[in-house]
């Protein structure tokens, strides 16, 4: 048990039987009444994000969860297979559970899977920035340089990004996996 006197960003808590990631928090100490804390809850099994407010001093299940690395191997039609690199073993994700990070994921890339008690998987922990090679863009057209022009690229993934004009087929450009933009070249 834990004591929501001591949340912390990113901390996991269960819940009422749900799993949860503390995206922020706060101490409030009104004039008149108890202190309490008030948080902001990103659910693990379903992804919704809700704000729930604590009494000062009430404790929650402290959620241990459990990161392993894997490699993404293949798809086939609406589930992606990863392998563990260390024991070989392979576990199947349907496309519903990674749909945000399929547009991230190549073939052989090496990510962490998070699991809750060792056999419930809640998901895919990407870096924070990938690189990915354009696979389909239009040509900069000079003289259309006005301050901060972009254009549209489709990048192996099938991902559609916004990058500068200079930016051509075949280049590799590292990509911010939280909101999918453009970062730089590689």
């Amino acid at each position: 048990m834990i004591s929501v006197n001591d949340f912390k960003t990113g901390l996991t808590i269960e819940v009422e039987h749900d799993l949860f990631t503390v995206l922020d928090f706060q101490h409030v100490k009104p004039g008149k009444g108890a202190a309490f804390v008030r948080s902001k809850l990103k659910n693990l099994r379903n992804g919704n994000t809700v704000e729930r407010t604590f009494r000062a001093g009430e404790n929650v299940a402290r959620a241990h969860i459990e990161n392993r690395q894997m490699q993404y191997l293949y798809a086939s039609g609406k589930e992606h297979t990863f392998m563990d690199t260390e024991t070989f073993d392979q576990i199947t994700l349907d496309e519903k559970q990674i749909e945000w990070e399929l547009n991230f994921l190549r073939e052989n890339m090496n990510i962490n899977i998070m699991s809750y008690q060792g056999s419930e998987i809640l998901g895919i922990n990407l870096p924070n920035s990938v690189e990915l090679k354009v696979i389909e863009t239009e040509p900069g057209i000079k003289g259309n340089t006005a301050q901060g022009a972009t254009k549209n690229a489709k990048v192996e993934t099938g991902l559609n990004v916004q990058v500068p004009l200079f930016i051509n087929e075949g280049d590799v450009l590292l990509i911010d996996t939280r909101e999918g933009d453009y970062i730089s070249r590689a």
